[in-house]
């Protein structure tokens, strides 16, 4: 024992320590971690006295105490505590032993035997190993305690043998304390957190699980009706929003056939006012001479959709290997007109009309014919009647056509394709739905683009297209379902004629940053077999464009729309140079809010067609949208837009739309009409709607919208429209989804 200080030497070390104790008082009161032992204990120093305990006032330096310092334990019995990161726990007490285990820093164990410097220690899986004491510059890797009875109110170790009681490292003696708990010793003092370290694991030392341990785990049915075992749902067939096999939720046999069936009933009433002609051979006015008439109209429809799906393959992790659809439609319309000949071309029929119709709008095989990565990329093909959309918003071709279309992804679903041919089918005059019971159009489609996603910037997809339409329809006319010639068009000479079209496209949608984008491109390209003014061939040249940007600010969508289709500058030029879609259905610019994309226009005195037809927004003179034939003679269009969306609510939505519009070129409709030159300004189209859906999801959402086309000076000199007979539609729309 060395012998005590002077008084000076005193003074100054009680004014050290108080400066430590203020500055880092957790140095003082947590061991310091010493440096991992070597890997075998050196050879024993020149013995050193042992270090006397310090009162709370000081601190002393001394040299880590020796094994020889350390007393044999009375029972035979050691308590450990780990100061390095890692002790090596080893099969015999020798350096080149086998290390079987490791023990993590702060680990307190109990030895129960010694050798030299080496102490046997339990592990928790019951085996038994060696740890050598090593006292590296001064720092021990472990500490230990050889007090009799060390082991009587400890913590147990993590194999059920009590910890040692934690002992200060001999290089600072500290006055005695209580031990510190667990938590302390997951930090260094003044230092980053511990890192768990993973020991590095033998197979060969791992221990065979006993054949006599109970069964753990108990069988049940399948992974699909674990919630029924546990009784956690109560399952109802027409509940929708828990596991139920009529969703496809689980498997209606085996163990990855499923089914799925989903139930649409929407419905639409829409009261609306459109410029209407007199009856030509009677009208409801007789004492009036004027070709215009009453131009309010009501229509009713219900449409009930059943759509049956079976499939087959695990689809949350993959595409279905199989699957088998069947759409059936159930369509119920009624609508009201003030004057004769508006719904039938027969004067006798009146002003009403009522009809029903029942359509298959879906009926396909899919057969996932390969998996080309572990992350699921596939080819497919798809065959039957199948909806297709050509572009992002529906510009160019979007229908339910019968056909074969091979599709698929790669690199993780960044690249995508689609090619395939399509034969349109007839519609419905009235539902505008399939006619399977007629026979197919002699106009084939085929189709091939391809998917770019994350192209130039994450959250951008870029898409190519390439669409050729062929058309052979030069039979006799043919005739809808109310008696009106469709086949070919009531136009110029009415002779049939038939067109093949190429069209390239490029298409885009995503954003950029806060900026939602979406566009297309098309250029139109191919030969008219005989056109309609010229009555010769002509070429076809026609270009189309249209964007829409959008940014949200908190609960406030504000967008911007513009579109150009080119229009034709002489129709007896051998040229049509007017755009036009095989069957468009717009996703833009409002709509079907809209009264020019909702609305079909009929170009009263200009033949048996239509300005612009019915969920379009080109004005394509078509005698019909679904049932005619493409024109590319035609004015074209331009169209400008502001509009915001109002997230009021989530049960509340306000829509307002501002579209200004202009014909591109008046020369058709000045040949047509025999009217001198028409002004391009068609008018500005005014639109707001409301959207309500209760249940916060699309279960049931109704819709109510109101548009007017105020007329520009082109659309009064073809309409005679004045302030009186402003076109106006107000609709109202209720989808209940199953």
């Amino acid at each position: 024992m060395s012998a005590p200080a002077s008084e000076p030497r005193r003074a100054g070390r009680l004014l050290a320590a108080g400066l430590l104790s203020w500055s880092c008082i957790a140095i003082a009161q947590t061991p310091p971690a010493p440096a991992k032992s070597a890997a075998a204990p050196p050879a024993k120093p020149a013995a050193a006295a042992p270090a006397k305990p310090a009162t709370a006032a000081a601190v002393e330096t001394k040299p880590a105490p020796e094994l020889a310092d350390i007393p044999t334990s009375a029972d035979g019995r050691y308590g450990i505590q780990v100061y390095v990161e890692t002790l090596d726990v080893r099969e015999a007490p020798a350096a080149g032993a086998l290390v079987i285990a490791e023990l993590q820093e702060g680990t307190r164990v109990v030895a129960d035997a010694r050798q030299g410097t080496w102490f046997r220690v339990t592990l928790t899986d019951g085996r038994t190993g060696w740890i050598g004491y090593v006292a590296d510059k001064g720092s021990p890797n472990f500490s230990v305690d050889a007090r009799p009875g060390i082991d009587r109110g400890l913590a147990r170790a993590a194999g059920g043998a009590k910890a040692a009681a934690p002992e200060a490292p001999a290089a600072v003696a500290v006055a005695p304390e209580a031990l510190p708990d667990d938590k302390v010793f997951q930090r260094r003092p003044m230092g980053r957190p511990l890192e768990p370290v993973i020991p590095t694991i033998d197979p060969r030392q791992v221990p065979p699980p006993s054949p006599l341990l109970p069964r753990e785990t108990v069988p049940i049915p399948d992974r699909w009706r674990l919630v029924d075992n546990l009784k956690l749902v109560n399952q109802r067939w027409y509940d929708p929003y828990n596991p139920n096999e009529l969703k496809g939720d689980r498997p209606i046999h085996g163990d990855d056939w499923f089914f799925n069936l989903g139930v649409i009933s929407d419905t639409v009433y829409e009261a609306r006012r459109l410029p209407t002609p007199i009856g030509a051979q009677s009208t409801q006015r007789s004492q009036s001479d004027d070709q215009f008439g009453y131009g309010k109209q009501s229509t009713f429809s219900q449409n009930l959709i059943i759509s049956l799906s079976y499939l087959k393959g695990d689809t949350t992790f993959k595409p279905p290997e199989w699957e088998f659809r069947l759409v059936p439609v159930l369509n119920y319309n009624y609508t009201t007109v003030k004057e004769v000949r508006a719904v039938n071309i027969d004067p006798r029929n009146g002003t009403t009309r009522s009809d029903g119709f029942a359509a298959i709008q879906e009926a396909f095989i899919d057969y996932e014919y390969r998996v080309v990565s572990d992350r699921y990329d596939f080819d497919d093909v798809r065959v039957g009647i199948q909806p297709f959309i050509s572009d992002f918003r529906g510009f160019l071709f979007q229908d339910q056509p019968i056909g074969i279309r091979f599709f698929g992804n790669r690199d993780s679903n960044r690249w995508q394709y689609n090619v395939g041919w399509f034969r349109r089918l007839e519609k419905d005059t009235n539902s505008g739905l399939n006619d399977i019971g007629k026979p197919l159009r002699d106009d084939d489609v085929f189709v091939a683009n391809l998917y770019k996603q994350d192209f130039m910037v994450p959250g951008f997809t870029l898409q190519g297209t390439v669409v050729y339409n062929v058309n052979r329809e030069t039979a006799n006319e043919f005739l809808d379902n109310n008696g009106f010639q469709v086949r070919p068009a009531v136009l110029g000479d009415m002779r049939p004629h038939g067109y093949n079209v190429l069209y390239l496209g490029a298409s885009g949608d995503g954003h950029f940053g806060l900026w939602n984008t979406t566009g297309s491109l098309y250029y139109a390209l191919g030969r008219d077999d005989r056109n309609p003014f010229s009555q010769t061939s002509a070429n076809i040249n026609a270009f189309f464009a249209a964007a829409e940007v959008s940014r949200d600010f908190d609960w406030i969508r504000v967008r911007g729309s513009a579109l150009y289709a080119s229009g034709d500058k002489d129709p007896y030029d051998g040229k049509e140079n007017g755009y036009d879609a095989i069957l468009e259905n717009p996703q833009f610019a409002g709509a079907d809010t809209s009264f020019w994309i909702r609305q079909a226009v009929p170009l009263i005195g200009g033949g048996g067609i239509t300005l612009s037809g019915r969920n379009g927004i080109l004005p394509a003179l078509r005698s019909s949208k679904d049932q005619g034939q493409s024109n590319f003679t035609n004015p074209g269009l331009t169209l400008l837009g502001i509009g915001a969306d109002f997230d009021i609510t989530p049960h509340w939505r306000a829509i307002a739309n501002v579209n200004q519009l202009w014909f591109n070129n008046t020369s058709s409709l000045s040949v047509l009409r025999n009217q001198g030159d028409i002004d391009r300004n068609l008018g500005t189209d005014v639109s707001v709607a409301v959207q309500y859906r209760p249940l916060f999801s699309q279960n049931i959402v109704f819709n109510i919208s109101a548009a007017a086309l105020v007329p520009g000076k082109g659309f009064k000199q073809l309409f005679q429209a004045d302030g009186s007979n402003t076109p106006y539609s107000i609709l109202a729309n209720l989808v209940l989804t199953y």
